[in-house]
């Protein structure tokens, strides 16, 4: 028991990306992903940041590594994991960094898209609790790949954690990424997963969340058709639905929210293509 908590306090330094993956997606700043080594036990630890459990993963056969969603709320500086031990629960602290965000200035036509009325907030508060259920997911399958595909091949139009204007009116920050394709295009799944939520929302229009596993999600959104069904297990590359214009959305696009503990970060980070 000496042994393994003096592991776990060494790895409680500051990050250093040695493996492949920690190359790829360590990027910790509100709305990014830390990741943290948990030493190199034959068992993965349970591992937990805000009551939340987190994706655990072998490294090159190397060590385990917790893979851990930093909300965009959160402010840099000083954060810590919980690690579940036997005897209890010890923290290994991690530092968040600093992140500025840029501004997104949109006009709407719908004025209800920006200033919902009673009726259509009743329905929104409903299809949020929906959603919220889905993002809290957490099954035991480890990710097929944590290297994503683009789910469609096109240029980035709005990048994520934009501070959003509508209509000079701030509501939530970007949650996602875009990409400017056009309509009808086929989204395809950047992992193996299972389909664990499908709706038609008043934000969202058409949309479809897809459980990567260990609280790995990722969402598409404003589709203008769904081409797949409640529960069904899906392979990497498999076509989702078809890019489109539903919900709020000025023009067709395709918009991929991922998801880790229950936290919206940047997709970029997964396709090598995030930005400091």
């Amino acid at each position: 028991m000496r042994l393994l908590l003096a592991v776990l306090l060494c790895f409680a330094l500051p990050v250093h990306a040695e493996g492949f993956i920690s190359r790829l997606l360590n990027k910790p700043v509100p709305g990014g992903v830390a990741v943290i080594p948990l030493g190199d036990g034959p068992q993965p630890p349970q591992a937990s940041y805000q009551g939340k459990r987190v994706l655990v993963v072998r490294e090159e056969a190397k060590q385990w590594i917790a893979i851990v969603g930093i909300p965009l709320t959160v402010k840099p500086g000083n954060q810590s994991l919980q690690i579940k031990l036997p005897s209890g629960s010890q923290a290994v602290p991690f530092n968040v960094d600093a992140k500025l965000y840029k501004e997104q200035h949109i006009t709407l036509k719908n004025t209800r898209q920006v200033n919902p009325n009673p009726a259509d907030l009743k329905r929104i508060e409903r299809e949020l609790a929906e959603q919220t259920h889905a993002y809290q997911s957490f099954s035991a399958g480890t990710p097929s790949n944590l290297m994503l595909d683009k789910p469609v091949n096109g240029p980035l139009s709005s990048r994520f954690g934009l501070r959003r204007f509508f209509n000079g009116e701030e509501r939530n920050p970007h949650a996602g990424l875009d990409f400017a394709v056009a309509a009808g295009t086929p989204i395809q799944s950047p992992a193996a997963g299972k389909v664990i939520l499908i709706g038609n929302y008043f934000f969202n229009g058409n949309t479809v969340f897809v459980d990567h596993g260990q609280g790995f999600i990722s969402m598409f959104c404003h589709m203008s058709k769904i081409d797949v069904k409640h529960g069904q297990q899906l392979g990497r590359g498999d076509v989702v639905g078809r890019v489109g214009a539903t919900g709020r959305a000025t023009g067709p696009h395709m918009h991929w929210n991922i998801s880790l503990n229950d936290a919206r970060v940047d997709p970029a980070i997964f396709i090598g293509a995030f930005q400091p």
